[in-house]
């Protein structure tokens, strides 16, 4: 008897539970770093982290409120991941949404959170607290 795909191969992004929809996310940090638009459109990335983010575990610190602790955080849905063009291109959101398959490193596929910081995606210890950083244009990362 064949086993069944696993969740994120058989369903939309629409079609998860919450709690397919949190797994999804591999705990990097990244969505968590303040970026720069600039008039012009463009998008410049940073190594800030807002202040909820604890930059050691790369995991924030009041995730459930969140959105009332800080007003401009973007929580993820299906709809808001098809609109934000900022996610990291290793990101299972932006990558499922793609039609892509997840990395082997990711948790659901390695069964080890600590796989995404040894195949260097986690910012967990290369980032800055927004209360410590100062000008956010001094941490641009190329």
């Amino acid at each position: 008897m064949t086993k069944p795909a696993p969740f994120w191969q058989r369903k939309a992004l629409q079609e998860m539970s919450p709690d397919e929809w949190e797994s999804l996310c591999d705990g990097c940090g990244n969505c968590c770093l303040h970026k720069i638009r600039h008039a012009s459109g463009r998008l410049e990335m940073t190594s800030v982290a807002c202040r909820l983010l604890d930059t050691q575990t790369a995991r924030c610190g009041n995730y459930p409120k969140r959105k009332r602790l800080v007003r401009d955080c973007v929580v993820l849905t299906p709809e808001t991941v098809a609109k934000v063009d900022w996610l990291p291109a290793t990101c299972a959101y932006r990558l499922l949404g793609e039609g892509k398959d997840l990395p082997e490193w990711h948790p659901l596929i390695s069964g080890d959170p600590e796989s995404v910081d040894r195949a260097g995606i986690s910012v967990r210890g290369r980032c800055i607290s927004e209360r410590d950083a100062g000008p956010l244009a001094d941490h641009v990362v190329p």
